[in-house]
C-alpha cells in the first residue's frame, strides 16, 4: 500500500511537470507573437504619412522606398534628356534653350557632340533651311546590376522640311550616375559617356 502511494505521487509529479512544460511553451509563443505583431504594426504605421489639408482634415498618404522608384526615374532622365537634345526649331535661341537644359542633365560627353555638330554647321543649317526636328523615343535598355547604370536607348528621328519628311533611326548608349535632385534635374541623375551608335535614315516622304 505505501508503494502504491509513492507511486501516485510520482505520477501526479510528472503529470505537473509536464503540464507546466505545455503552459510555459504556450506562454512563449504567445509571447513572440505578440512582440511580432506589434513589430509588424509598427513598420506599418512608419509607411503612414499624416498631412494637414487645409488646416481642416487629416489626409493618409503611404511612403514609399526611393530606390523602387529608381529604374522609373532612369528611363525618365534619359528619356527627357533626348526630347531637350534632339527637338529642334529654326530658332536660334529656341535650340539653345533646350541644349542648356539637356547639359544640365549631363557630362562633357554631350557637350563635345555638340560642339561637333556644332562646328559641322548642323544647327546653322537647322536654322537656314527652316527645319523641325523631333525625337521619340521608341525603348530604353538599362541595366541597374552594375553602377553606373548602363543605358541604351532607340528611338526615331522626325525631320520635317518644306520638300519631305524624314524618318531616322536614332540608337543612342550612355551610363547613369547618381547626382543632386535640382528643378534643373529632378530625377536626381547625371548622365555620362554619351555616345550616338546609329543615326540613319528609315524612310523619305516627299510632301
Amino acid at each position: 500500500m505505501e508503494f502504491k502511494s509513492l507511486n501516485n505521487i510520482e505520477t501526479s509529479f510528472k503529470q505537473i511537470r509536464f503540464f507546466g512544460i505545455i503552459f510555459i511553451c504556450l506562454c512563449a509563443s504567445i509571447t513572440g507573437y505578440s512582440v511580432w505583431s506589434a513589430y509588424r504594426f509598427a513598420e506599418a504605421q512608419r509607411q503612414k504619412i499624416y498631412v494637414l489639408d487645409q488646416g481642416k482634415s487629416l489626409m493618409v498618404a503611404l511612403s514609399q522606398d526611393m530606390a523602387q522608384n529608381r529604374p522609373v526615374e532612369a528611363r525618365e532622365h534619359i528619356r527627357r534628356f533626348h526630347e531637350l537634345f534632339f527637338t529642334l526649331a529654326p530658332d536660334k535661341n529656341a535650340i539653345e534653350s533646350n541644349i542648356r537644359r539637356a547639359l544640365l542633365m549631363s557630362d562633357k560627353s554631350v557637350f563635345n557632340y555638340y560642339r561637333d555638330m556644332s562646328e559641322k554647321g548642323y544647327y546653322n543649317r537647322i536654322i537656314g533651311g527652316n527645319i523641325n526636328q523631333s525625337v521619340q523615343v521608341d525603348s530604353i535598355a538599362c541595366n541597374f546590376n552594375t553602377y553606373p547604370y548602363r543605358a541604351t536607348t532607340y528611338a526615331r528621328q522626325i525631320i520635317i522640311r518644306e520638300s519631305n519628311l524624314t524618318e531616322r533611326s536614332l540608337v543612342t548608349v550612355c551610363s547613369l550616375v547618381n547626382s543632386v535632385r535640382s528643378d534643373s534635374n529632378p530625377q536626381g541623375f547625371n548622365l555620362e559617356a554619351f555616345e550616338v551608335l546609329e543615326n540613319k535614315n528609315i524612310r523619305v516622304i516627299n510632301r
